[in-house]
């Protein structure tokens, strides 16, 4: 009886031993969707099982108020191990010290070895230091309705921003709720506002050398001007003024509209909803200068540094930036992959990422615009700030250079005091 009693009592203690030895590690997920958090599931189970020892929690935030509901875990100190990092966040959080360095954890990953300069780049953006390993880019070129482009009698995709808003406008002339342009008004407007601005202004990126920003240049407040022009003309749905991804998505393949400025993450909802040969994507019409300026977007995965599972919050981020996994994911979102050599897959030589191709093989007539990430409140600025005041200006409530002027105003400020540290 004592034996019997001893060998439970040992046998307890073996699993509560076990249990605790046992680690979860805590992912929130911001750039939500149910196909994709579908798809992490099924990374982190595989994962599970290649680890027994470490469990995977998955914390889902809807995208249209993510920014608020992760700072707002922040603030409160109910910080994850391990988060999707949009690049416009890393400077926040970079800053403050609250991500890990990955540094010291590269030095032992096999797949470093393939991992692209660009995604060592941009994960390096806030002090130099990799405070995110990038899953994957998001690069801006258009989707054209060939059905309605042939029946507004117009024979291919806009070569200049001066085509762009001829097309839209024949378009929305054919009446029967057709229209010519897919305008995102909400959360996420900032991409697409950002590229016809500096396409407008012939400039690429945000700032001057000076540390001025360029966004209430005549040339810029040009490209805002030209987007309300638009919306007020009837070439954009009226509704587009709160439309966000999913809605602009949506607006494509039904039909309402007939262009889009998107990322390869489109080509998701797009491809299940029409036939590949109904519609194409084409580089972003040229400028009055000859040049296209699409944005060039990432997120990513980053550790904080409080996390208390760090070598197992590693193994997850090492384990879904894989090449093998890597491409699976990109192949799914609808990004470009971040290891040399992912552009053989023959899933990405095909018609529909001929635009995307262009654009980065031509640098002549297409220079790539990264968001200044580094600067603290960039979050703030694309995610709170930025959808306001567009609805304003489209609204016809706030003129374009007087939104121009808030914008640049706020982004000299961010600009300086960052400047001011590097000294």
């Amino acid at each position: 009886m004592r034996w019997t009693t001893y060998l439970i009592g040992a046998a307890t203690g073996l699993i509560l031993s076990a249990q605790a030895e046992a680690a979860t590690v805590r992912v929130v997920e911001v750039i939500t969707s149910p196909p994709r958090t579908d798809f992490l599931k099924k990374q982190f189970a595989e994962f599970e099982q290649a680890n027994p020892g470490t469990k995977v929690e998955l914390i889902s935030l809807p995208w249209g108020q993510a920014f608020e509901k992760f700072l707002t875990m922040v603030q409160a100190g109910d910080t994850p191990d391990i988060v999707e990092m949009p690049e416009r966040w890393v400077g926040l959080y970079g800053s403050n010290g609250q991500l890990e360095d990955l540094t010291s954890y590269f030095k032992d990953w096999p797949d470093y070895a393939t991992l692209g300069d660009r995604a060592k780049e941009l994960g390096s953006t806030v002090n130099g230091k990799p405070y995110m390993v990038p899953y994957g880019y998001y690069i801006r070129a258009l989707f054209w309705n060939k059905k309605l482009f042939q029946q507004a009698g117009i024979g291919g995709p806009p070569k200049t921003v001066d085509d762009f808003v001829a097309d839209a406008n024949k378009i929305a002339a054919l009446g029967n709720g057709k229209t010519g342009y897919c305008l995102r008004g909400a959360a996420g407007a900032f991409g697409g506002i950002q590229i016809f601005m500096d396409t407008y202004d012939g400039k690429p990126g945000y700032f001057n050398a000076d540390g001025t920003s360029i966004f209430n240049e005549p040339g810029a407040v040009k490209g805002l001007q030209m987007l309300a022009d638009l919306y007020k003309s009837g070439a954009a749905p009226k509704d587009s003024v709160g439309w966000g991804f999913n809605e602009i998505v949506a607006g494509f393949y039904s039909g309402a509209c007939a262009m889009l400025d998107q990322d390869p993450d489109a080509l998701i909802g797009i491809k299940e909803k029409m036939d590949p040969s109904d519609f194409a994507v084409a580089p972003m019409p040229l400028g009055p200068a000859g040049k296209a300026f699409p944005s060039l977007g990432y997120s990513g995965w980053a550790m904080f540094s409080n996390s208390k599972v760090k070598p197992e919050a590693w193994k997850v981020i090492a384990f879904l930036t894989s090449p093998k996994n890597n491409i699976e994911w990109s192949k799914f979102v609808g990004v470009i992959p971040i290891h040399n050599g992912a552009d053989q897959d023959a899933f990405f030589k095909t018609d529909q990422f001929a635009g995307w191709f262009t654009e980065l093989k031509d640098a002549e007539h297409f220079v790539l615009v990264v968001p200044p990430t580094y600067l603290e409140n960039l979050g703030v600025f694309y995610d709170q700030m930025v959808p306001k005041a567009y609805q304003q200006v489209l609204l016809g409530q706030r003129t374009a250079q007087d939104v121009a002027n808030e914008w640049a105003a706020f982004l000299n400020k961010e600009q300086q005091a960052y400047m001011a540290k590097k000294k």
